[in-house]
């Protein structure tokens, strides 16, 4: 086979869909793995769902995701124009549309609104369709260039034979035959001059050489008549992969009330680009061994597509945030503090030291927005019950707490140097001289300061962001919730 051309065939209708990107990203990945191209196709044909902006957001993720292409609207590569309705000024689908008219393979329709709404429905696959009943396929040559030149409306046909098969194949599939009275007679041009998406697609994937096609396995039903487009022009088919349906975890497809289902959508979340493709990768292909993270380089070297799934792919949103949680572990410590000071910054409008408070929470975190509750205690010691002081593991009651607070009160008093190392071994050295273990001084001292159960860091550290005169404040109110 000659150099694997894979496409990016997006339609700029707003945010882009997770199912999208995934198509996207085993694009790129089947012709980055092969050593090919890999190029972006704008299908903006369908004009009533275009939305201002969303070529924008389509450069932006694929930027965001490393996603780059080899060429497109913006890097020609000698198949351009690279947008639809910039194509379609070139003639191109009119004349192959034309084509097709010459061999019979296409006939023009002149059918009116009121007609089509009277034809019959049937049921196929469980689905109500309507199948066009080829009324027009009858008209003489001198009646549809009659027509024409009256300037009646029209659209063109795929001529669709009645019986027979039409039998295509799938990489993951295998051959599927289908029965060609199932088939409707699609529409390739439609009344306003543009061409349907099935057959924009079918030309451009053709005429810009691409040599793998990849979509979701909605697109199988569509993909009988695509073969004939394909057997009608003489061309060769494409290699075809369709995808596994992407659900939540209710099993329903991933739709835009999950609140997740557009890469936008999670970013916004605080999630980062890399874990998203990472995971994004795994809806549907899994590699030989049980590895989950993987860069987007490994991911090229390993990725094989006969490896992609035919069962529904699971969003688990709570799987993604412990991947995301273990790419924010293993960042740079200065790009996650870039990515985590705004969120700190919302909690935080004291004078404290941000990148300590930064470094407690790095390994706590899954999304970035989960740091405002794990910090927020830094600004304002919440309200809390004295019932916290009580901790089995510790040994510790609210009355054996009161009496360490008693006790450590005048040594934190007189305590100089508030670091945390120095803090420690004052501490330490109380610790040897009453003969308990750590955890008996250090609970009572981590709830007095912080007023929490759980904290990104221990007693010492929160006292060194805290300072000593907020420190001793607290530990003072914690005596007298304690008292009381």
């Amino acid at each position: 086979m000659s150099k694997v051309r894979t496409r990016f065939a997006p339609s700029p209708t707003g945010r882009m869909h997770v199912g999208n990107l995934r198509s996207a990203l085993y694009e790129f990945l089947i012709a980055k793995h092969a050593g090919g191209e890999f190029m972006l196709r704008i299908e903006d044909t369908d004009q009533e769902r275009y939305v201002e902006g969303a070529v924008d957001i389509i450069y932006h993720t694929m930027a965001e995701t490393g996603l780059v292409h080899d060429e497109g609207p913006d890097k020609d590569g000698g198949y351009g124009p690279y947008v639809q309705s910039e194509r379609m000024k070139t003639g191109i689908y009119m004349k192959y549309a034309k084509e097709l008219v010459d061999k019979g393979e296409a006939y023009y329709c002149f059918c009116d609104k009121e007609r089509l709404a009277s034809l019959k429905t049937e049921v196929v696959e469980g689905k109500e369709i309507t199948l066009y009943d080829k009324h027009c396929l009858s008209l003489s040559k001198e009646e549809v260039e009659a027509n024409l030149a009256a300037g009646k409306p029209f659209v063109i046909r795929q001529n669709i034979p009645n019986e027979g098969t039409t039998t295509f194949h799938d990489e993951l599939y295998g051959d599927i035959t289908v029965e060609n009275a199932e088939l409707d007679d699609m529409i390739l041009i439609k009344s306003d001059g543009y061409p349907t998406y099935n057959f924009a697609n079918v030309v451009d994937d053709h005429t810009m050489n691409i040599t793998h096609v990849v979509r979701g396995n909605e697109y199988l039903s569509s993909a009988p008549k695509y073969q004939r487009l394909y057997d009608a022009f003489g061309w060769e088919s494409p290699v075809y992969i369709h995808l596994p349906l992407i659900t939540d975890e209710n099993h329903k497809k991933l739709s835009k009330r999950s609140g997740h289902s557009s890469f936008e959508d999670l970013l916004e979340q605080g999630f980062l680009s890399e874990a998203v493709v990472n995971y994004i990768a795994l809806l549907g292909w899994s590699p030989e061994d049980n590895r989950e993270i993987f860069t987007l380089d490994e991911l090229i070297k390993e990725f094989d597509y006969h490896r992609i799934s035919k069962s529904p792919a699971v969003f688990d949103y709570t799987k993604l945030k412990w991947m995301n949680g273990e790419y924010i572990k293993a960042m740079d410590f200065e790009r996650f503090y870039e990515m985590a000071e705004p969120y700190i910054r919302e909690v935080i409008h004291k004078d404290m030291d941000l990148k300590k408070i930064a470094a407690m929470v790095k390994t706590r975190i899954e999304v970035f927005p989960d740091i405002r509750e794990h910090i927020d205690f830094f600004e304002e010691l919440p309200e809390y019950d004295t019932a916290m002081y009580t901790h089995k593991k510790m040994k510790t009651t609210e009355e054996t707490s009161l009496a360490v607070l008693c006790d450590v009160l005048p040594i934190l008093e007189a305590q100089e140097d508030f670091s945390n190392d120095a803090l420690y071994q004052t501490l330490l050295k109380y610790v040897g001289e009453k003969g308990v273990k750590n955890g008996y001084v250090m609970w009572p001292l981590r709830t007095a300061v912080s007023g929490k159960q759980m904290t990104p860091g221990g007693a010492t550290e929160l006292m060194e962001v805290l300072g000593k005169e907020e420190s001793i404040a607290r530990i003072k109110k914690g005596i007298s919730m304690l008292q009381k």
